[in-house]
């Protein structure tokens, strides 16, 4: 069973990254086991993978060898992150292409359960509305099982993203080629609407959805065929001008659905927007803003990739890079939480910054930061000198 990770009189944890920490330290005593797979004992545990993955995401490491330089070299770093016994390239690289999947997994799932009770629900009268998207990771060469085209690799997630409280939810894992339609039906869960873009607009996985009983709120092409059965009123004040219940596609093409949507059509900045759902217990003004919010995985994905540095690759392998992710989810999780019960803010780079260098602070009034030798020399003098 992974230790906690508490105070001890020998160590320094600065109290803000102690409270960051917390919420994960609570379900570390239910996590699956992490156990070695030879006779030697594991040179990092789980929990030191776990704490070193967060630091790597919360300081803005730039690559592996530079977090492994700061977990050997930085006192606070060495002393409360890394292994007892330190840790080196190769030890670093097989722990985090080969081993802590299942338990990451296990603590997304655990944390994210955490963050939706403490976090306020913003959209209450939209229901549940999980928004979907894929996002491309730039993959080197030698990574090949990452297939894009000819002399370029990438990777692919498929995230699903809890709009109502701004969190990430559910992640899947595919190489660059990867299809993003599949996955909705595995994203959603009965009760919950789907948001998406044109990317997502397949006549039969509107069928196949209303048949599961998962909703979707998903935009479609301007140019797509419709056969109107009944049209809705229209407030002629309003940003919608179109409104009714239609079936999508053509027969004589065989994808024509089955089942009639709801399609709404509205305009903004001379723009239309086509959305078919199949939330009829909503107002057509409502179901714009359910798309409207669409935006906020936009936003998320900016956020996660420029200041969390998720996409600066510390792994080579598809098992390695998944450890990544997650682990760049969970930090997200971890910041969410600390943001709102410490600001009542949600995650900006404002208040992560605020964090990096209050961590900092802590660690210089304590004598041990990246700085101590200084501090110490600097309090050796001052003793002498008043001696």
């Amino acid at each position: 069973m992974p230790q906690s990770f508490e105070p001890s009189q020998n160590k320094f944890y600065p109290p803000s990254f102690y409270e960051l920490y917390q919420p994960i330290a609570k379900i570390l005593p239910e996590t699956p086991m992490l156990e070695s797979r030879g006779n030697r004992p594991l040179k990092m545990t789980f929990e030191d993978q776990l704490k070193s993955l967060i630091f790597f995401h919360l300081e803005e490491h730039v690559s592996a060898r530079h977090l492994i330089q700061v977990l050997n070299e930085d006192d606070f770093a060495r002393e409360n992150i890394a292994p007892q016994d330190g840790i080196g390239k190769s030890s670093f690289s097989e722990a985090i292409n080969n081993r802590g999947l299942e338990q990451l997994a296990f603590i997304f799932q655990k944390l994210g359960c955490e963050a939706s009770n403490i976090l306020p629900n913003q959209y209450t009268d939209l229901g549940e509305l999980v928004a979907i998207d894929g996002s491309l990771i730039d993959a080197v060469l030698s990574m090949t099982w990452a297939d894009y085209r000819k002399n370029s690799k990438k990777a692919k997630i498929h995230l699903g993203f809890n709009l109502n409280q701004g969190i990430p939810s559910k992640i899947f894992f595919t190489n660059g080629k990867g299809a993003e339609r599949p996955f909705v039906s595995q994203i959603l869960l009965p009760g919950q609407t789907g948001v998406g873009d044109r990317g997502y607009q397949k006549h039969d996985l509107f069928d196949s959805l209303q048949d599961e009983g998962k909703s979707f709120v998903i935009r479609i092409k301007a140019n797509t065929s419709k056969t109107c059965l009944k049209k809705n009123e229209v407030n002629p004040d309003s940003i919608v001008f179109y409104d009714a219940e239609v079936l999508l596609g053509k027969p004589q093409n065989n994808n024509q659905t089955k089942r009639s949507v709801r399609l709404v059509g509205y305009r903004v900045d001379g723009v239309d927007y086509w959305i078919a759902t199949d939330r009829r217990d909503l107002t057509s003004e409502q179901i714009a803003k359910i798309y409207k919010l669409r935006w906020d995985i936009e936003k998320f994905f900016a956020r996660w990739k420029r200041h969390l540095r998720v996409y600066h690759l510390i792994a080579r392998s598809k098992y390695g890079l998944m450890v990544q992710i997650l682990a760049g989810l969970i930090t997200y999780l971890l910041l969410a939480i600390y943001c709102h019960k410490n600001h009542g803010e949600p995650v900006s780079i404002k208040r992560v910054r605020q964090l990096r260098i209050q961590i900092q602070n802590e660690l210089r009034d304590s004598g041990s930061s990246t700085d101590s030798f200084f501090f110490k020399e600097q309090k050796r003098y001052q003793s002498h000198a008043r001696s």
